[in-house]
């Protein structure tokens, strides 16, 4: 079974790739593929929206996800807009600096990491799988592994380090977008 994948970032095609590898030959989106507006107030919409304009160009099962952070201190900032929460454009390193300047004063530190992939099968039909980690954000950047808020992001059921902290493999053992995968992978084993 070949799957479509609905990102042009390289730091999550190799994670999904690394999760999904046993089950599916998965295709990363071409870099000439136009970007999708992420105009939904939902992970759930946003994610339904890239899907569909994949789905509708390649006509393979697709795979799309999108990530928040919600931050309890901030009444869950910066949630569906964790990729521009420092403003259009902005860098991994720039989003992880403003948050971190945010909740500088900020005794409450809780936070949830959460994915939301659509699945679009050949069939046209979507479905949906979440998964969630909660931890706390870290008084400063530690580490250099993953991608986005994982130098600041430390899950509370691992052993006090940031995701950017762990290896790969650890951190696909228990991150949002390895339990949202997780709960895909169960439902295409009952599509075989």
């Amino acid at each position: 079974m070949t799957i479509q994948l609905a990102t042009k970032n390289a730091h999550k095609a190799e994670e999904l790739t690394k999760l999904l590898a046993k089950y599916a030959d998965v295709q990363s989106l071409p870099d000439t593929f136009p970007d999708t507006e992420e105009t939904g107030t939902t992970l759930e919409e946003n994610a339904r929206l890239k899907a569909r304009a994949v789905y509708a160009e390649f006509k393979l099962p697709t795979f799309a996800d999108d990530t928040g952070l919600e931050v309890a201190a901030l009444n869950g900032a910066p949630g569906v807009y964790a990729a521009r929460y420092a403003g259009p454009g902005a860098s991994y390193e720039d989003n992880c600096k403003k948050l971190v300047k945010e909740l500088k004063d900020q005794t409450d530190r809780r936070a949830s990491f959460i994915t939301t992939i659509c699945y679009i099968d050949a069939t046209g039909t979507e479905h949906f799988f979440r998964g969630e980690i909660k931890g706390i954000i870290a008084f400063e950047a530690r580490g250099k592994n993953g991608f986005g808020y994982d130098p600041i992001f430390i899950p509370v059921d691992g052993d006090g380090s940031t995701f950017a902290e762990m290896s790969a493999s650890d951190k696909n053992t228990l991150s949002h977008r390895a339990r949202a995968t997780a709960k895909f992978v169960e439902y295409l084993k009952t599509q075989r």
